[in-house]
């Protein structure tokens, strides 16, 4: 299983792999039979990885899916030709017992795996399982205590816990600690005494009677599941009806690791607001049989147990005993309904279950009875008890539906700022949801002759969006050859076995020296304050307390910042966002740490604080030394000469994104030689920065743009020369741009107690705290002006674009740069203006992210390029390739475009699309379907390759030839996942004409290569790859003299020869990249040394009731010269596009700002995976198409590749324009044909929201926005 996930390259930086192989493990180890796909899938949608786009995850596993063998052994019907499984074409995968060298879907471990390979039993050795003897062990009552007092106990008898509840009333009882285990370790809930119930017989007993299922309250959802999965199969249809209700709830419940251990009386009794299964106890009419301590059981009905918030009908010493569920009776319906922002494994936005009991009457069908509870409208279940009893005796018909409608909209009341915001939408899903239970009542009474059918024929087509995932395809162009280990990618490098065996060690795997510490920071929570007093007394009496460093503490300078020092180690008078670092606090545990880190009390002296970029403009808040302007043409004469048919004019709000890498912020700093030299190894893509006193020399270069690093931060605040601070990273968990600059003042702060305790220290950050402190992708307002004819060619452009950049300058200059450089994208217009300013807010500081501020340059342009195709009645398309750039185009910063290959590109990938087809085929299917509609879009892109600045191109590396022929490298570039190592390794191999296993690459250290350029802006593999190959040409010129006598029979020999004739076989080497620079003064210059080509196309479905999408195709095409590895470029494509579809669609930070006034002011209300939501194994396209441009060499880079990290991060703007393409169609249904924004990201909100109907109107007007963080 391993070795299949590590062939299919299912693996990037790893550090979410283990968990992976975990998961399918469980499935594989649990199953009686080999598991369908369906269960692969569903048993991974509780992973999430950042890395790899989860395509070569899903096809690494899929072998081990039951399969018909014959389709492997038998030749296809009409002949001798096999069929793939795989694919459905004919191939020879069924003959061949060696798999084809080339990387092709037939041979991409796609063969099965019988069953008994997979259980273990055709092996004599067999693998190491859970403990046999630990099964057959007779469990025992335990009682542990624990600190501060806190008691817990596992009974194994009712009579044991009833015992228990008597003596301590408060005791919390739990079974799988899925909502306990989170109250106590985020929300630092104490709870003295804690009960396991989990083995009690008679809480896990499960009956079925003739009257209805009774559910013990410590049954797993896993084995409710498995037990109404056997009902449905069993019982009449009709008296199921609650079951497969809940059997679909529980699917999007939560992942399978938490079902597996989840109790329904834990779901109950917690009394969530947003529970998925609360509403539909009620709407089923469950009773709850509850005990108390003096063996009294008493029945309440489940629509009366919750009275508020948190808050059950439940005494001190009363337990839920079990829920019984009654059988339905015919023509009574009961259907589930839940909308979240991720299909899976996510919360509510709003649920509900709904019953409706049908009775005939004459010739018409009555409500007999009824019941409709809903889930995140209030701050319990609520019952719509004024539609309940509306309904009651009234006629299912259409009349019925539009006085339910009304009585719900007063029936269901939300408060304008109610926790969780989107009162609008979540008012509109009420509606909605209801609408969806009378078409779905009305379906299953399409059978009966006497039901009159009033529901339009296109209403009742299937309304929800249901799901079958087809076989994902890759389709990978071969790249020429360019030596013998290029365009091989079936390597696999012993990094990827590392990471499927759970063997690649993190920052924080590396073991804590002795008497080592660890840190914890001391934040701020307001937003913009003066300082008045900090009192530590609490913090001083923690326990494991080791000390509390402050801003006077620090022995150099605590004056910090990657390109301005505006920023401060640890605030000394004024803190200027939540979040910002007050002091650093050390302990002899992690959690002691993180406890006395909480009890320093500081007092706060509030300012007015600025939290957004609306408020930036309002009050004039810039960084200073931030205004950027270019030009090309005459853009005031353009707007008024006469060449214009019509000028548009609007605003783009574009929201900023989470980095979400899997391994948070951490550093383990340590001193050596009697606190004399510091050593850290730390997750960061950076490891040392230019010294202070080069920031003036630098001049405006500096001030663009300088790499924040380790090695500088830590030799500054300490007042250490940086010849003896060393920073080795080896490899980081996800990095993204998040671990560019922000990672090293963590380090620093580490640093600090470390040096002046002479102890080691340890330092690694919780998700919520690295998500609140360490910034995002920066947020965007862009203000264009276009002017365009009635052909739609494109004339002018005048735009204003801002970024919010946060508390610090940080990068975001140069971001909003690299931004203006992109706003073409890839479209001429002959007369340009971009005037940038960067936006200082009380916010924490925003920092680098995959494409570095391109991507939000190019969507703005793509939101008014589409704009421009509503206003003249044409495609989008149409409007793009009309005004294309072409070979030699003269840029507006005034770079000439060389080797375009934009247009062979656009072509092909129309053509592999079938893009006209497939636009007629979603006109066709959004005619036939009222509430569904589809939408296609294509978008191309063109990313500058290079740093902006022209000091940072430059690459070191050192290499090291030795006796027994083995090559070590180091180079100053980070492996994040992004298969640099495995590059740059090949580069050494093919360059000495030895296999790739002779090649070592060694961590990243500053000790061996200093003054590193940061891994980022696309261009590691082009600068370090080229200086590698310096490194090793040098070498080889040394021992040509030996070589060319030719007495050697292997390269061991040479060096062994070469050593003996005193050849120095160790060499530096360095490259720069060339014919690049750029001058802001003139506004002119080369910023960029090439530019990478890609487009993608689109198609999407959309449920307009809802909001809800999924992604039908992706289809990418990318330009990558000739491919160093087209393996690893692959999945850096699928991984780019998964992640920017997550912008683009699911994620959205919130922040407690004017739009969300329920959020405290400067707070991060979405600082975990709870509230953010990056895309899952389910979210991915479900026909997902890779293909490499052949034939276009790259003469500017090595072995003619290109740069591919970041490039195609922005094509999957493709699924958010297709988004839009589909709302066009659903507002177009009731008369809205003008334009409209769109924000990003199209969460189901917006979409929702968009789609402009009967529903929407009763809660706001047809241009309504919903609220952004921008």
């Amino acid at each position: 299983m391993q070795e299949s996930l590590a062939r299919a390259h299912g693996s990037q930086c790893g550090f979410c792999t283990p968990g992976f192989v975990m998961s399918m493990y469980a499935l594989l180890r649990s199953s009686r039979a080999p598991p369908s796909e369906e269960e692969i899938e569903e048993s991974l949608a509780g992973n999430l990885c950042r890395c790899t786009g989860y395509r070569p995850i899903i096809d690494a596993f899929r072998v081990f899916a039951k399969t018909d063998d014959a389709l492997y052994t038998n030749p296809s019907p009409g002949g001798k030709e096999f069929v793939c499984p795989a694919t459905g074409k004919p191939c020879s995968c069924g003959t061949k017992s060696e798999i084809d060298e080339e990387f092709k879907i037939c041979g991409n471990g796609h063969k099965p795996i019988s069953y008994s390979e997979v259980d273990g039993s055709s092996y004599s050795e067999k693998e190491l399982i859970f403990p046999p003897e630990l099964l057959l062990r007779k469990l025992t009552p335990l009682s542990l205590s624990g600190f501060g007092g806190l008691r817990w106990y596992r009974p194994l008898s009712l009579a044991h816990v009833l015992d228990l509840k008597l003596r301590y009333p408060d005791a919390k009882l739990v079974v799988g600690n899925s909502e306990v285990g989170i109250e106590m370790r985020l929300k630092r809930i104490q709870y003295q005494v804690i009960v396991s119930i989990a083995h009690i017989p008679e809480l896990n007993s499960l009956t079925v009677s003739d009257d209805g299922l009774e559910i013990g309250s410590a049954v797993r959802l896993t084995d409710l599941q498995g037990i109404l999965k056997k009902v449905l199969k069993e019982r009449a249809c009709h008296e199921t009806s609650s079951c497969r209700a809940i059997i679909e709830q529980i699917k999007w419940f939560a992942g399978k690791q938490i079902r597996n251990v989840a109790s329904v009386g834990g779901n109950i009794c917690t009394a969530s607001p947003i529970s998925d299964l609360n509403p539909l106890w009620m709407a089923a009419g469950a009773k709850f049989r509850i005990a108390n301590t003096e063996g009294n059981v008493r029945t309440t009905p489940a629509k009366e147990f919750f009275l508020g918030y948190r808050k059950v009908d439940l005494a001190s010493r009363e337990i839920l005993l079990s829920v019984f569920l009654p059988w339905t009776r015919p023509f009574e319906y009961i259907k589930e309904f839940k909308q979240a922002h991720r299909r899976e494994d996510d919360i509510a936005i709003v649920n509900a279950g709904m019953r409706v009991f049908l009775e005939e009457s004459g010739e018409k069908w009555l409500v007999k009875d009824a019941s409709i509870a809903y889930g995140g409208v209030a701050p319990v279940s609520l019952l719509a008890s004024k539609l309940e009893s509306y309904l009651i005796g009234k006629r299912w018909d259409q009349d019925l539906l539009t006085c339910a409608l009304r009585i719900l909209e007063e029936d269901i009341l939300i408060n304008e700022n109610a926790p969780g915001g989107m009162v609008e939408f979540r008012k509109s899903l009420t509606s909605s949801f209801f609408f969806k239970f009378y078409l779905w009542v009305s379906q299953q009474m399409d059978e009966k002759q006497s039901f009159i059918k009033e529901v339009e024929l296109s209403h009742r087509q299937r309304y929800m969006i249901l799901i079958d995932h087809p076989l994902l395809e890759v389709r990978i162009m071969k790249s020429k050859s360019m030596g013998r280990l290029w365009g091989l990618p079936r390597f696999i490098s012993r990094q990827d076995f590392r990471h499927v065996t759970g063997e690649a060690e993190y920052v924080d795997d590396a073991p804590i020296p002795p008497n080592g510490l660890h840190a914890a920071l001391v934040l701020s929570r307001k937003p913009n304050a003066r300082i008045l007093s900090l009192d530590d007394t609490g913090a001083k009496s923690s326990p494991g307390f080791a000390g509390l460093f402050l801003s006077n503490d620090v022995p150099g300078g605590n004056n910090l910042g990657p390109v301005v020092y505006d920023e401060e180690l640890f605030a000394s008078q004024i803190v200027t966002c939540v979040g910002q670092v007050i002091g650093v606090v050390v302990a002899d545990t992690h959690e002691n740490a993180k406890l006395a880190a909480r009890k320093v009390h500081v007092e706060y002296e509030e300012l007015p604080a600025v939290l957004s970029i609306e408020d930036a403009l309002k009050s004039q808040s810039f960084h200073p030394n931030t205004e950027r302007y270019m030009s090309k043409g005459d853009v005031e004469l353009c707007f008024q000469s006469g060449e214009l048919d019509r000028v548009i004019e609007g605003e783009v709000r574009v929201g900023g994104q989470e980095h979400f890498y899997l391994e948070t912020h951490s550093s383990l700093v340590w001193t050596m030689d009697g606190g004399n030299e510091v050593y850290m190894i730390s997750s960061t893509q950076v490891v040392n920065v230019l010294p202070v006193a080069a920031a003036p020399l630098c001049s405006q270069l500096w001030k663009a743009v300088a790499p924040q690093k380790h090695q500088k931060y830590v030799s500054h605040v300490l007042g250490l020369p940086m010849s003896k601070v060393v920073c080795k990273t080896k490899r980081i968990g996800g990095g993204f741009g998040g671990k560019e600059t922000r990672s090293a003042f963590i380090a620093a702060a580490a640093a600090v107690p470390s040096y002046l305790l002479n102890r080691p220290v340890k330092i690694t950050l919780d998700r919520d705290v690295d998500m609140m402190i360490s910034g995002q992708r920066h947020s965007f307002l862009g203000k264009y002006k276009v002017g365009f004819t009635n052909e739609g060619k494109l004339l002018a452009l005048d735009l204003e674009i801002y970024n919010n950049a946060g508390n610090s300058m940080d990068l975001s200059l140069a971001i909003l740069e690299r931004a203006m450089f992109h706003s073409d994208n890839v479209y001429d217009i002959p007369n340009v203006r971009i005037r940038g300013r960067v936006c200082y807010t009380n916010l924490p500081s925003n920092t680098a992210f995959r494409g570095f501020g391109g991507p939000q340059g190019m969507l703005i342009t793509e939101n008014w390029i589409q704009r421009v195709a509503m206003e003249i009645n044409k495609s989008p398309e149409e409007i793009r390739e009309i005004n294309f750039q072409k070979e030699g185009h003269i840029l507006h910063y005034g770079q000439q475009l060389q080797h375009c290959t934009m247009p062979r590109l656009w072509n092909q990938l129309k053509s592999s699309s079938n893009f006209l087809k497939a636009r007629d085929e979603a006109h066709q299917f959004n005619l036939q379907n009222r509430w569904k509609k589809r939408g296609v879009a294509i978008i191309p892109t063109k990313f500058g390759i290079s740093f902006t600045v022209k000091f940072m191109n430059q690459a070191g590396a050192l290499v090291h030839v030795y006796t027994d022929g083995t090559i070590l490298v180091t180079h100053g570039g980070v492996e994040m996942g992004q298969g640099l190592h495995t590059k740059v390794a090949q580069i050494a191999a093919s360059s000495f004409n030895v296999p790739l296993n002779s090649v070592f690459i060694s961590e990243t250290s500053t000790d061996k290569v200093p003054n590193a350029s940061p891994t980022a802006a696309s261009a590691s593999s082009d600068m370090y790859g080229a200086a590698v190959l310096d490194a090793c040409e040098q070498i080889k010129a040394r021992m040509e003299p030996i070589a060319s006598k030719c007495k050697h029979t292997s390269f061991t020999q040479l060096a062994i020869m070469c050593y003996m004739e005193r050849i120095d076989l160790s060499a530096h080497g360095f490259y720069i990249t060339p014919d690049i620079g750029f001058d802001w003064e003139s506004g002119n210059g080369n910023p960029f040394s090439y530019f990478t080509y890609g487009a993608a196309f689109a198609e999407v479905e959309i449920d307009t009731l809802t909001g809800d999408f999924y992604t039908r195709t992706a289809d990418i095409i990318l330009d990558l010269g000739f491919s160093l590895n087209p393996a690893i470029d692959i999945g850096q494509i699928e991984g780019a596009f998964v992640q920017g579809m997550g912008w683009v669609a699911m994620e959205e930070l919130k922040w407690g700002d004017a739009e969300h006034k329920w959020i405290p002011p400067g707070y991060l209300y979405t600082c975990g995976p709870g509230t953010y939501k990056i895309p899952s194994v389910t979210d991915i396209p479900l026909n997902f198409k890779v293909s490499l441009l052949k034939d276009a060499p790259n003469v500017k880079a090595i072995h003619s590749s290109k740069a591919v990290g970041e490039p195609p991060f922005f094509l999957a703007s493709s699924v958010f324009f297709a988004i839009k393409d589909a709302i066009i169609a659903a507002r177009a249904e009731v008369g809205h044909n003008e334009w409209f924004p769109l924000d990003s990201p199209a969460t189901p909100e917006r979409i929702r929201m968009a789609c402009i109907d009967d529903f929407t109107k009763r809660f706001t007007t047809s241009d309504f926005r919903p609220k952004l963080s921008v």
